[in-house]
């Protein structure tokens, strides 16, 4: 039988996880083999997920768990996004945005949008109609948001938006693009706004290249122009000119919370895998997992995925209490990315020469992986806001 994910640390169901939290886990589980999973490798192959995969998703109810029903969403919590993030670990099927569009993009508009933009794109986005992206980093800023170029300029009752941004996800697909601007190049951090840009009602926007990476390869990354863009005033976020900076800082730890969450759930298939791979696999007369380096090595690595799975139930907690500070977030999301990377180099180690071989699970794995250490903010940027606590 083979060791399933969910159950290969033996962690107890930690006090989050409620019965309908529990219940959306499995349905997410089951949804995305029955509907994703047979597709994946088509999905690499043609660098994008179907946009009928995110209106199946809608349909689901596996986008957007975290809004309110009033606003088309499902009412949930973090708890919920929390495992539909996770689902997709489990299933292999991590190159599916969803995670980003769900509990990274849309937050924005509810904790910070009008009660008009609210009802206006969260249903869309809770359908699939609308699938959402957020452009921060550019050709010369990355973790440094105050860098930013791209600016806004107020004319009249709108906007006009000039610049570029790179990495963005979903960039493709998107049609609902929250953009970091400057409205005041002289203010620093304080010039910065958040514009929320519907690729589908403007000019000026255009899409580069959808981006060559070394992993996730399903999903869409890509390069995005603005070229004297005009949207409303009624599309920036927040009641007035350089809040963007703040706001950005107050929804970066659910950010890094959430890598975390992805962190944690590909480190369990990783195991899972790799420990039905050395009960089957044989050498020397015996199977692999009969051999002492076997044994220790993995000793070791659930050992440590134990530990990262318990602080990571532990962050899980106290956000949904209000409670998780940007210094344990950054902590999450060093330690459990470092952790991956090197717990999947391990079982890529243990499969072998087949752990090279692109048809085996833990060969994408190991390069989806590496990605985790760099956006979010850079581990060596999260070791410098931990620092600041010291």
């Amino acid at each position: 039988m083979a060791t399933l994910p969910s159950e290969v640390l033996g962690v107890p169901r930690p006090d989050w996880m409620e019965d309908d939290v529990a219940m959306l886990a499995d349905m997410a589980v089951r949804w995305l083999e029955a509907e994703v999973a047979p597709h994946y490798d088509r999905y690499e192959k043609q660098e994008m997920v179907d946009r009928s995969a995110w209106e199946g998703a809608g349909a689901a109810g596996l986008l957007c768990a975290a809004m309110p029903e009033e606003y088309g969403g499902s009412g949930g919590t973090y708890a919920h996004e929390a495992v539909i993030a996770e689902a997709l670990g489990r299933t292999g099927t991590d190159g599916f945005g969803i995670a980003l569009h769900n509990a990274i993009v849309a937050p924005y508009i509810l904790h910070f949008g009008s009660e008009e933009q609210k009802k206006n794109w969260l249903p869309k986005m809770a359908s699939g109609e609308m699938i959402g992206a957020i452009a921060m980093t550019e050709p010369g800023a990355g973790s440094d948001l105050q860098g930013v170029k791209t600016t806004a300029k107020k004319d009249g009752n709108h906007y006009v938006i000039n610049g570029s941004k790179t990495f963005i996800t979903n960039g493709q697909h998107a049609n609902l693009i929250i953009v970091v601007t400057k409205t005041d190049t002289t203010r620093g951090a304080k010039g910065v706004s958040l514009m929320v840009v519907e690729t589908d009602e403007v000019e000026g926007f255009r899409r580069g290249r959808n981006l060559d990476k070394i992993g996730l390869k399903s999903n869409d990354t890509s390069e995005l122009f603005f070229d004297d863009v005009r949207i409303p005033t009624a599309n920036m976020l927040g009641t007035e000119e350089g809040q963007g900076f703040a706001q950005l800082m107050t929804e970066l730890p659910q950010e890094r919370l959430l890598i975390a969450n992805q962190g944690i759930s590909m480190i369990e298939r990783a195991l899972a895998i790799t420990i039905d791979y050395v009960k089957d696999r044989r050498a020397f007369g015996k199977a692999i997992i009969e051999f002492q380096n076997t044994q220790f090595k993995l000793a070791e690595l659930k050992s440590e995925a134990v530990m990262a799975r318990v602080f990571v139930n532990h962050c899980i907690s106290e956000h949904l209490k209000g409670n998780l500070t940007s210094t344990t977030a950054s902590m999450a999301k060093y330690l459990v990315s470092d952790l991956q990377c090197r717990i999947v180099d391990e079982c890529v180690q243990l499969h072998g020469g087949y752990g090279y071989m692109n048809e085996y699970p833990v060969a994408r794995m190991f390069r989806d992986a590496r990605v985790q250490r760099i956006y979010g903010g850079t581990n060596e940027i999260m070791k410098l806001l931990i620092a600041r606590s010291l």
